[in-house]
């Protein structure tokens, strides 16, 4: 059978789309949801700018809480924009083992910060669980997620409570803003892109999970509740929500089986815990009409689960774990359509991958100039180590980027959610 036909009217491959519709389609949805109309993309603004600049051999507080651990330490960018971590401590995160309380959350982040009192005046609090940012740069948690456990804190004012834990110790004076991990990854670019003179900034995360971050900067941005005054404002896409695609039966089946069916549309075709399941549904239908041997088409339709990671061993062929997939019940040939299958999954990916980023582009109305192109801090370990997923994304955006005479440089920042805390907490307050 022909597999990449076969793959393209499944609606697999990357041939099965129209990257022009598609970002036409985003970029769509992003303007209703700017405009407070229906949209699967809720462009939550961020309350931070991107307008000031970094000061340098300023110190800052930085804490982390992201899933497992909470990282706090003081930052402080050199004049070429790199930054110094110091006073760092690093601790589980409270309520991941048992139920704690809030005055057990704060204490732990005040016992952190009071030793570095005197070090800084700004907080900096990159907050990676679903929280409404407000305008006075707190943040209200919805809800918690990767099993912590702090139910007396939900719908209620992180940044706020920290503030009074300190001032029961004291330590008056100082000032918070809360942002989620994608808005504290556009940070991020901020230092190394001021000295190649960005025109715009852009944070996307491709791991897990996808989401972007961007600066809005056109008329819009005065309808927008909590408008800073300073002709930007990030807006956090949550584009792993976009819903305007076109899926095939086996997104659709995915979709699903998971465990939010309708919901995170976009992520379930890109993110890097949905690659391996998908590929093997693909794969045990490919095997009822013939698509691999006898003995491993019967091997494939009694696996429960695929790990992404052992079909990218595979594919990459690393030399590295790839579980199952390495039985002898499979041959040469059932290996060869693995990876032409797996292949597919991650082209479309890339190419998905590349109309959101574009579609950031596009909206900041920047990059016009290659002199002065829109910077783009890309963060995600599915980004990063998917074989040839980074590569193909960016064929992808030349092309689509190409065509709209726009300019961008993509950069990697590490610890970029602690690098992004430290920048809000140094410009946010500057630029109010």
């Amino acid at each position: 059978m022909d597999i990449l036909a076969w793959l393209k009217e499944h609606r697999v491959s990357a041939e099965a789309y129209d990257a022009d519709a598609l970002l036409a389609s985003f970029l769509d949805e992003m303007e209703k949801g700017l405009n407070g109309e229906a949209s699967s993309l809720a462009m939550i603004p961020a309350y931070v700018g991107s307008d000031g600049k970094v000061p340098a051999d300023k110190s800052v507080a930085v804490i982390d809480a992201g899933g497992t651990n909470l990282r706090i330490c003081t930052a402080r960018f050199d004049g070429q924009g790199k930054i110094g971590l110091s006073g760092f401590s690093k601790q589980p995160m409270p309520g991941r083992d048992h139920e704690a309380s809030p005055s057990e959350f704060y204490a732990v982040l005040a016992d952190a910060l009071e030793p570095l009192k005197d070090e800084f005046e700004y907080i900096g609090f990159c907050f990676s669980y679903p929280a409404t940012i407000m305008p006075d740069h707190d943040g209200r948690l919805l809800h918690w997620t990767k099993e912590i456990k702090i139910p007396e804190l939900v719908g209620k004012h992180i940044g706020a409570g920290l503030l009074a834990a300190l001032a029961a110790r004291g330590i008056a004076g100082k000032q918070v803003v809360v942002l989620n991990d994608t808005v504290a990854t556009l940070l991020a670019g901020m230092a190394q892109g001021q000295a190649f003179d960005a025109s715009s900034y852009i944070g996307f995360i491709l791991g897990t999970g996808t989401n972007t971050a961007y600066v809005e900067r056109n008329e819009n941005i005065g309808k927008l509740d909590g408008y800073l005054g300073v002709g930007s404002q990030v807006i956090n896409v949550e584009s792993g929500g976009f819903a305007v695609v076109p899926r095939g039966p086996f997104d659709l089946q995915l979709d699903e089986c998971s465990e939010n069916p309708g919901s995170h549309v976009f992520e379930k075709l890109i993110a890097g815990v949905y690659m391996g399941p998908l590929t093997l549904e693909l794969l045990q239908a490919l095997a009822s009409e013939g698509g691999l041997s006898d003995s491993g088409g019967a091997a494939v339709s009694i696996m429960k689960d695929l790990s992404t990671i052992h079909i990218d061993n595979l594919a990459a062929d690393n030399g590295r774990d790839i579980g199952v997939l390495g039985s002898e019940a499979f041959t040469d040939a059932d290996r060869k359509t693995m990876k032409t299958v797996f292949a597919a999954v991650v082209d479309r990916a890339a190419l998905l991958t590349a109309v959101n980023i574009a579609a950031a582009v596009v909206k900041s109305g920047a990059g016009q100039d290659a002199a002065h192109p829109v910077c783009v801090n890309i963060d995600g370990s599915t980004y990063y180590k998917t074989h040839q997923l980074a590569d193909q994304a960016q064929a992808h955006l030349k092309t689509l980027l190409g065509a709209c005479g726009l300019h961008i440089r993509c950069i990697q920042v590490d610890d970029a959610p602690a690098v992004g805390a430290a920048i809000a907490g140094l410009t946010t307050f500057s630029t109010t």
